[in-house]
């Protein structure tokens, strides 16, 4: 894009406080967009070229929506934790391995994205942030969920196609956690803890995929409290839908049984 079609996208945003500078092939963080820190509360710049975003994000503080996906971003700026009013956070589909600690600034978050990346330890910065409610993990290297998720506030957590083989029972105490998704990863049906199936909160628990057969699972310690909230959970999500026809409120998984894909296997 021309500097007259940035300067175009620029006029509108100064009114809308929306920038959408997606599949723009940018390479570079525009240093003219800087003007607009004080106004912009969605800035998506996805679908570029991008290595690394400068601390200078950090003077948009009036943020609410930032989107970074499908870039190639190894890591993010220390300076996004100045991004007090973030609501949602979407850094998918690039090359991160680490994640800055100052996130865990960011109090008024509520969805975080973080898929298709390269980040092999669960992120503890997330863990104290209360309006969290989704964070997206899946598509990593992550092996293990370790005792600090405990102070998770999520009511959704995807760890979907990542490696993980041992999961901390204290994630059993997660407050708002109602749906856990694990699947393609390198569970042995011991490592599922029993505490999660008794006495959790978990009401969907998706496990296709791993190194067993789902049909075993049925046979775990704790297996009947699950469906109980499983169940309840179905049944709500029913009601729902009757309610408000247009709009599908709960997803309920379908349990079936996945073949182990042999590439999968081998990551194991």
């Amino acid at each position: 894009m021309g500097n007259s079609g940035l300067k175009q996208h620029y006029e509108t945003a100064k009114k809308t406080g929306t920038l959408k500078l997606s599949e723009r092939k940018l390479d570079e963080f525009p240093q003219n967009l800087l003007a607009l820190s004080p106004l912009l509360r969605t800035l998506d710049l996805s679908e570029n070229k991008f290595v690394h975003i400068p601390n200078e994000i950090g003077s948009f503080t009036l943020l609410k929506q930032l989107n970074l996906n499908h870039n190639r971003l190894t890591t993010l700026p220390e300076a996004l934790g100045a991004l007090t009013k973030l609501e949602g956070l979407n850094a998918s589909s690039n090359q991160i391995k680490n994640i800055p600690w100052s996130l865990s600034k960011l109090t008024r978050l509520k969805q975080v994205n973080l898929s298709d990346n390269r980040i092999t330890e669960f992120p503890p910065m997330f863990c104290d942030l209360k309006s969290l409610d989704v964070l997206d993990l899946s598509k990593n290297r992550i092996t293990t969920i370790p005792d600090a998720a405990a102070a998770l506030h999520v009511v959704e957590l995807n760890l979907n196609q990542n490696q993980i083989s041992t999961i901390s029972d204290k994630l059993a105490e997660c407050s708002r956690l109602k749906t856990l998704r694990l699947e393609e990863n390198c569970l042995q049906l011991s490592a599922i803890p029993t505490k999660i199936l008794k006495n959790s909160k978990i009401s969907v628990l998706s496990v296709e995929g791993n190194l067993f057969e789902m049909k075993q699972f049925a046979n775990l310690d704790g297996y009947d409290n699950y469906m109980e909230r499983y169940t309840a959970c179905k049944h709500a999500n029913k009601i729902l839908t009757i309610v408000n026809k247009k709009q599908m409120i709960f997803s309920i998984p379908k349990w079936r049984v996945w073949p182990l894909l042999s590439e999968h296997r081998k990551s194991c």
